[in-house]
């Protein structure tokens, strides 16, 4: 699946949010994207914590 497709559904996941519930449920589903994106990246990654949060320019210093 490509980014711009991902973006896109994620994007009409938010409009939809906001539109039926309301600007508290845009922030929620904004806030569980987030978080679903990171548990994401992190199980892409592994699980080691300091690299995720290190960024991706290990390699630069």
């Amino acid at each position: 699946m490509s980014t711009a497709l991902v973006g896109m559904v994620a994007g009409m996941a938010l409009g939809f949010a906001g539109w039926f519930g309301g600007f508290g449920a845009f922030l929620v589903v904004a806030a569980l994207g987030a978080v679903g994106f990171l548990v994401g990246r992190l199980l892409d990654d592994g699980t080691d914590i300091r690299g995720f949060l290190g960024g991706r320019d290990r390699g630069r210093r």
